[in-house]
């Protein structure tokens, strides 16, 4: 009979890569070409040309993205953003973080796997070069256990530089979704002299993306990335992991043929089921796991392990699936995976607050307005019978043209005077003026009213700002 529950008591003492004595013990992963992995290869190269390429493609001479800490200026599709528009980051923060906490509540760690830019730079990218120059897992570990020949020094220098320039090209790449494309060039073209704290980043950051992929590599999964461990709280028995099928792989041995099993049986002896504990699920895992204990912290859904499991289920002649996507429901519940009411309206939420979050960036205005009463004054009353309340004025440019503007009232009798200087704005320029608001006695039915300004720019209405208007007491 199968056990419904595996003993992990002996696992989870103990960090798969860690020796008892504390020693770091460097994974060798074995590589299986199954039709997952070859998605991912694809699907990789895809996003690695959209990852490197990205700094280089402009919209009307602007980046299409940038990351301006320094500052404070950030563009998103071309859409610039300035620190006025906080709210909008706040909002796109905030449907980030439920989109990741419902997107994992439902898909595990899908993004991981296949996403996440250190998989796709370690697994498809680095190790890819690795095997190329050093050969397969067997042939990595005999090299670093044999002593410094001719060999092993051409190859591990060979390896290393081709790391570092990788590391240099990744770096640049990364200065320039800091800085934009023609600051990076003027620092790989112009007097280095003229760029030393440039040049410094651009070392920096090599420096920092060869230790991750040279050395610290799995590293940043089970260590730095807090990923992992806020997966454990935001996955349930319906999440869609990458798992084990215990039920039907359990109890592990020797292949049983049907035969076999009946033979077995009718003795009341163990009856094997379809794992036949060949540990390949194991050596093929990047960050040294076994995924029959279940799900862990540092298995990063790449699906390397189904790969493999597939492979012996086909040569033991066993249907594949033994590790598969699936859920701890559907595994104990002997369920298909599929598309749930459950999933279906988690989906749903994801696309609704992606949707709000795309409306409010294409809905932004242009510009932004600000209109103040002048600190410390009320209200003027006129030999003409008008009232007149003076007025500060900062206006911010968001888009890529030049925009000259001016202020009128809208629906409301009177005039606006200018007495500070004419705005024309540049790109991303904020300029600030003054003027009078003149309105005649009859306006005021209080001594307070509320009155809107509209901004123009060439005749077009590309704001509107209300305010308050001071008069005399009625």
């Amino acid at each position: 009979m199968n056990p419904t529950k595996i003993d992990t008591s002996n696992y989870r003492d103990h960090l798969s890569n860690v020796t008892q004595a504390g020693k770091r013990i460097w994974i060798y992963p074995r590589i299986v070409a199954g039709q997952f992995y070859k998605l991912r290869t694809y699907f990789s190269w895809v996003l690695l040309g959209l990852l490197l390429g990205l700094p280089w493609v402009e919209i009307d001479g602007h980046p299409i993205f940038l990351f301006n800490v320094l500052e404070r200026k950030f563009i998103f599709f071309g859409v610039t953003f300035f620190p006025q528009d906080f709210h909008l980051v706040a909002i796109g923060l905030l449907t980030f973080i439920v989109f990741i906490i419902l997107f994992t509540v439902i898909f595990g760690r899908v993004w991981c796997g296949w996403t996440c830019p250190q998989t796709i730079f370690m697994e498809m990218l680095f190790r890819k070069i690795e095997i190329l120059i050093e050969g397969d897992h067997n042939a990595q570990r005999r090299l670093d256990a044999q002593p410094w020949t001719t060999e092993k020094i051409w190859k591990k220098s060979l390896k290393h530089v081709i790391f570092v320039i990788i590391s240099f090209v990744i770096a640049n790449v990364f200065l320039a979704y800091i800085i934009g494309k023609k600051e990076l060039l003027a620092i790989i073209f112009d007097n280095p002299l003229n760029h030393l704290v440039g040049l410094l980043a651009i070392l920096i950051f090599t420096g920092i993306f060869y230790f991750v992929f040279a050395r610290f590599r799995e590293l940043v999964c089970i260590v730095v990335c807090p990923y992992g461990r806020l997966q454990g709280v935001m996955l349930d028995k319906k999440s869609i992991v990458v798992a084990y099928d215990f039920i039907r792989g359990e109890i592990r041995g020797k292949h049983q043929t049907p035969t076999e099993k009946e033979i077995a049986k009718s003795n009341n002896q163990p009856v094997h089921g379809s794992c036949i504990d060949c540990k390949i699920c194991v050596q093929v895992c990047p960050t040294g796991i076994d995924i029959r204990n279940g799900t862990q912290l540092e298995c990063i859904g790449c699906t390397a392990c189904i790969d493999a499991c597939d492979e012996v289920m086909d040569k033991i002649q066993e249907p594949r699936g033994l590790i598969r996507y699936a859920s701890m429901e559907g595994i104990e519940q002997k369920k298909k995976l599929k598309f749930s009411g459950r999933i279906a309206s988690y989906s749903l939420v994801l696309v609704a607050l992606l949707g709000i979050l795309g409306y409010l960036l294409f809905t932004r205005s242009m510009v932004e307005t600000t209109i103040l009463r002048a600190p410390g004054l009320t209200y003027q009353q006129n030999t003409d019978g008008t009232v007149s309340n003076l007025y500060n004025v900062q206006v911010l440019n968001k888009s890529y043209e030049k925009m000259p503007v001016s202020f009128r009232l809208k629906n409301a009798e009177g005039t606006i005077k200018m007495i500070g200087k004419s705005l024309t704005l540049q790109s991303g320029e904020v300029d600030e003026s003054s003027f009078f608001v003149i309105l005649p006695n009859r306006a005021m039915k209080d001594n307070t009213i509320k009155i809107e300004i509209e901004v123009l720019s060439e005749g077009k209405v590309i704001d509107v700002v209300k305010t308050k208007f001071l008069g005399p007491m009625r």
